[in-house]
């Protein structure tokens, strides 16, 4: 079993992106218990102060770690579902629902624009431009991803039963248009404690689950059921060190 080489998910065309983006519309409050933070190497990326929006912020992982950094922040994210739960655990940050590809934003209006977890989900040039058109003369673009860290053959196979279709290539660079260029990354790996029953949740998080039919569903549940406590003898509710990656990109013009 070999690691991905993929520097983005893979799909036909952009109707097929759209349509597994789609799936995130639903499944928030889950997505929030059971999806991780960053790690805190990835606001140290961005000048301190100034006003960032964070684009297709989901429930609010990232916008959170910012605010504790003492920004600014604004979220947008075109799930009516996530933006409810951002708006519910960060009741002081401004929320709308917009895409990254039309934000809704004034000209020249941040210092920042933010995507985590989100940018293979866009159209690259259509959000570059968008990025453009918002952010300050002297502002940047940061991306950042969480991956697990199939480098670990356990992680590997648990990634092929949760069908985890964004672990991407170890070195990874995601595709970003002018006149936006790579001015940093920084690439982190670090452990999430979690439960047994945690991986199950998380597992529930994924698009390919979301997409899928109840019998898929038992499938994957049976799959991962048998993974964790007969090939890994795992007790029900072990505390596990799952090892994850951070991979972070920021881009000025």
């Amino acid at each position: 079993m070999k690691p991905s080489r993929k520097d983005a998910p893979a799909f036909r065309d952009a109707s097929e992106r759209i349509s597994a983006a789609a799936t995130y519309r639903r499944g928030a409050e889950n997505y929030h218990l059971a999806r991780p933070s960053y790690p805190d190497e990835v606001t140290s990326l961005l000048p301190p102060g100034g006003t960032i929006l964070d684009v297709g912020a989901g429930t609010g992982k990232l916008t959170e770690l910012l605010l504790q950094a003492d920004r600014s922040v604004y979220a947008c994210d075109p799930s009516a579902e996530m933006t409810k739960v951002l708006r519910r655990a960060l009741p002081d940050v401004p929320v709308w629902r917009a895409t990254a590809e039309d934000t809704a934003l004034a000209d020249a209006s941040v210092d920042a624009v933010v995507a985590a977890q989100v940018w293979h989900w866009v159209d690259p040039d259509r959000a570059s431009a968008e990025a453009h058109r918002v952010v300050r003369d002297g502002g940047h673009l940061m991306l950042c991803w969480n991956t697990l860290d199939v480098s670990h053959p356990w992680v590997l196979r648990l990634s092929r039963i949760m069908h985890s279709g964004d672990v991407l290539r170890e070195g990874f660079y995601p595709t970003v248009a002018a006149p936006w260029r790579l001015i940093e990354e920084r690439r982190v790996s670090w452990i999430q404690p979690v439960t047994t029953g945690d991986l199950f949740d998380l597992m529930a998080t994924r698009s390919y689950w979301m997409r899928s039919t109840e019998k898929t569903r038992a499938t994957m549940t049976n799959n991962l059921t048998w993974y964790l406590y007969e090939r890994l003898g795992f007790d029900e509710g072990q505390l596990l060190p799952l090892p994850y990656r951070t991979d972070a990109f920021v881009y000025a013009r």
